[in-house]
């Protein structure tokens, strides 16, 4: 009995119909970037105390804020007002997530697993704004609301006057957006720092240190203009605008909303650029 021939011994065996080819592999694109950087976020402790702390003190400093105070006291001023004082300190905790969304991977060596992962840089530090973007803004609008829902509640009777509910409440969405931008900003400065430390340390000066900067500025008459300019435009000046305060003392006029708000989207949109070029040159 003669021996079967090479090509007899191993005929390939047919598969199932319809697995003759391998699995498909969808194209990777934006969604999944955001998937797997809302993963990371949602599973690092620093987001749960950044936040945490951000919540309990706007809320928690708004109200007590409210407690101490009158009806009387809301007939100039929205009832969103008290978030205010909490907002001040908390935008801190915005700043901090901004800069870890970025600078913890680089610190951690993550930054190499997740390049190699997804090549399209662009596409990761995309995921990464929109990510982040979107959880600091809810949970600014959620609790500067809860603040004046609950001002409106305990102080909205007769004594308070007559209020523009509607405008406080655009109010409050466009203080969230531009503490928002704050934290944009953070994270474009962490993705060019790449440390955590530097980059919030920058951030800190450029929120905390303008109106320093500008009462120095303010004592000689050769630089009294501007340091005028520095302590009318500044993240503090700002935010109290944006919450309807009034304006300067002694009648002084201080710049609209609207020349705040597109300073600070032109700063934030310019270090944003600068953040993908070297996002893209750098090895890692």
């Amino acid at each position: 009995m003669t021996p079967p021939t090479s090509t007899q011994q191993r005929a390939p065996r047919p598969g199932p119909a319809g697995n003759t080819a391998p699995l498909p592999t969808p194209r990777p694109h934006l969604g999944h970037a955001v998937a797997s950087e809302w993963t990371k976020m949602v599973s690092v402790r620093s987001t749960m105390w950044t936040l945490g702390s951000l919540v309990v003190t706007v809320v928690g400093v708004g109200l007590a804020f409210v407690s101490q105070t009158s009806d009387e006291n809301y007939k100039n001023m929205p009832y969103i007002a008290p978030a205010l004082f909490g907002l001040l300190v908390g935008q801190l905790s915005v700043i901090v997530l901004g800069v870890l969304t970025i600078t913890s991977e680089y610190g951690t060596g993550l930054a190499r697993t997740t390049f190699a992962a997804a090549p399209d840089r662009h596409r990761v530090l995309t995921a990464k704004y929109l990510v982040f973007s979107a959880v600091a803004f809810v949970i600014l609008a959620g609790s500067i609301f809860l603040v004046g829902i609950t001002t409106a509640m305990v102080h909205g009777g007769p004594a308070s006057g007559p209020h523009d509910n509607a405008s406080a409440w655009l109010s409050g969405l466009l203080v969230s957006l531009y503490v928002t931008l704050l934290g944009v900003l953070s994270l474009a400065v962490g993705t060019l720092v790449r440390h955590s430390a530097g980059a919030i340390a920058v951030m800190i000066g450029v929120v905390t240190l303008p109106p320093v900067i500008g009462g120095m500025l303010s004592i000689w008459s050769a630089s009294a203009g501007l340091g005028r300019l520095v302590l009318d435009y500044n993240a503090l000046v700002a935010m109290m605008q944006l919450f309807g305060m009034p304006d300067g003392a002694n009648g002084t006029d201080l710049p609209s909303k609207v020349l705040q708000l597109a300073l600070l989207v032109l700063v934030t949109g310019a270090t944003v650029s600068a953040s993908y070029l070297a996002v893209r040159r750098r090895d890692v």
